[in-house]
């Protein structure tokens, strides 16, 4: 049996991502801090013949979110792919670097990367008692290029990017995968960003499905449109 882990798991990307491999036969654990978005969630992929279920989680509650993760994992038989994306800047506040104080990035970092560590730490004993697995996390294109306007979640965004690429490297060689996804579009057409290209959901999720199956000696892949 094959299933994702999809944390952060919201309408667009994590639906998106949960369809595309839903779609070749694997299982969907969805995790974000809403029950109530989750349960419409799964009952959309269900009508497509995907099977999913719901694991209430908030990643600042890493204990919460490590017995969600084990959850899924009791459920599903295990957990094959973790991808990690609770994008919400419309939820923090925003602060430019000079404006930035450091609970500004605090923040951000405890949502962004210590989060994503806390996701790691719950799959990757089993990852590696297996040989194989995938790990994937998802920032916007900041992590790379920084707007001043959100250079506190630009900043953590870049912390998790370097981690991940280093943790690529560390994982090389066992049969595990790790990567960082950095979304350089707006999605839906929504951005702070006027210059940045368009694209859906739709059009990025096959990336995560290549650097599970084909890509998998990429560290990360930056998604231009």
């Amino acid at each position: 049996m094959t299933s994702i882990a999809i944390v952060g798991a919201g309408p667009r990307m994590g639906l998106a991502i949960a369809r595309t491999f839903g779609s070749q036969g694997y299982d969907v654990a969805l995790i974000s801090r809403n029950r109530e978005k989750l349960d419409a969630l799964v009952g959309g992929l269900a009508t497509e013949g995907v099977t999913a279920a719901a694991f209430p989680a908030d990643v600042l509650d890493h204990d919460a979110l490590t017995q969600a993760l084990k959850d899924a994992a009791d459920r599903f038989g295990g957990i094959d792919v973790l991808e990690y994306s609770p994008l919400a800047i419309e939820s923090t506040v925003l602060a430019t670097p000079a404006e930035s104080d450091p609970s500004h990035i605090q923040d951000q970092i405890e949502f962004q990367l210590y989060g994503a560590m806390a996701a790691t730490r719950a799959v990757l004993p089993a990852m590696r008692e297996a040989g194989t697995g995938t790990l994937l996390y998802t920032t916007g294109a900041g992590s790379l290029d920084p707007l001043p306007v959100v250079g506190n979640v630009n900043a953590a965004a870049a912390a998790l990017r370097n981690w991940v690429v280093n943790l690529h490297k560390e994982l090389d060689g066992t049969g595990i995968q790790a990567a960082h996804v950095a979304i350089d579009v707006a999605l839906g057409g929504t951005s702070l960003d006027p210059t940045l290209k368009v694209a859906t959901a739709e059009d990025i999720a096959p990336v995560y499905w290549e650097l599970h199956t084909t890509k998998r000696d990429q560290g990360e892949i930056v998604v231009r449109g």
